[in-house]
């Protein structure tokens, strides 16, 4: 898996996008992980295999929505 810091991938995001169409991308900052970038592909796999009801991942996605910034400023 390729890494790549937040600001390169900010500044670098159209490669960022041509990378992970191949592979799953890393994206760090200040030295820790933050996300993982993939294509739609491996992230239909990956939902498919997990045995997530679509109601709780359906309820994820909207509380990462609507919560996402104090989800991320708790984590750091």
């Amino acid at each position: 898996m390729k890494t790549m810091q937040a600001t390169e991938a900010k500044n670098r995001f159209g490669e960022l996008l041509e990378m992970s169409a191949t592979e799953p991308v890393l994206i760090q900052k200040n030295g820790r992980d933050l996300r993982v970038l993939l294509n739609v592909e491996e992230y239909e796999k990956l939902v498919s295999a997990s045995g997530v009801d679509q109601a709780v991942q359906t309820s994820l996605e909207r509380s990462m929505k609507r919560w996402g910034r104090v989800y991320e400023a708790l984590a750091k």
